[in-house]
């Protein structure tokens, strides 16, 4: 398990808000459905499919468009100028990416890429920007999705910096069977390696594989044909002082 240290008090109070939401999950949906406004685009998006590993686009890349991801999972990732390569992030379906090009950003700082089989809808920058000013309503709900995936991001880092590395895998998993966001809960994680996860919270294949197999035998997680199957009741491993 690791040594602990005391948390502090922000970042214990940020920690038990991520695992109420987690908790009161189970009994909410979406409210808005961010890809409606998208599909009355005519020019100007282009949807693709990416298979596992394969690169949306890389670091050093004109930013020159906005991305959402229609079905899959991807990951974003910096490398550093040594080459030392860091994940910052990974999103689920439904949430946008590439939204620094709205901001003025002219390249792209991480590189992203798919860890599930996606669809991923290319928006281009002008278009996006037009949507924004023509759709008020779909202009607000983007801000508040924005917002929420930032308010998630700092919640990671963290969850990163103060929880073992048990707990990060335990919320990650909640968090990728949708307990704890705006949708509802699909307890079922597609395939998924060991090596990915272990990247996503940073730290060996091995504690994964003991952990998992912890899980499991507490009854926490269960394995079909599908992939991973969770049960709400993993939420005790995040609670657990």
């Amino acid at each position: 398990m690791g040594r602990s240290f005391p948390t502090p008090p922000v970042a214990d109070r940020k920690l038990k808000v991520v695992s109420s939401r987690i908790a009161a999950s189970l009994e909410h949906g979406s409210a808005f459905d961010l890809q409606v406004p998208l599909n009355k685009l005519i020019t100007g998006r282009s949807r693709s499919e990416y298979g596992i590993g394969e690169s949306v686009f890389s670091q050093g890349d004109p930013a020159n468009a906005v991305f959402f991801i229609q079905s899959g999972r991807v990951k974003l990732t910096v490398v550093s100028m040594s080459g030392k390569e860091a994940v910052t992030a990974h999103l689920p379906a439904g949430s946008f990416f590439g939204e620094a090009a709205l901001a003025g950003q002219q390249l792209r700082i991480s590189s992203v890429y798919a860890i599930e089989p996606s669809t991923i809808i290319r928006i281009d920058k002008t278009i996006m920007q037009d949507l924004l000013h023509r759709e008020p309503v779909f202009a607000e709900q983007f801000l508040e999705h924005m917002l929420a995936r930032n308010i998630r991001m700092e919640a990671d880092l963290v969850d990163h910096l103060f929880n073992s590395s048990e707990k990060r895998l335990a919320r990650l998993l909640m968090l990728m069977a949708n307990f704890g966001q705006e949708s509802k809960p699909d307890p079922v994680i597609a395939k998924i390696s060991q090596e990915t996860l272990s990247e996503m919270i940073g730290t060996t294949r091995s504690r994964v594989s003991f952990f998992l197999n912890r899980f499991r035998d507490l009854g926490y997680i269960d394995y079909n044909g599908a992939g991973m199957v969770v049960h709400s009741s993993l939420v005790n491993v995040v609670l657990h002082d």
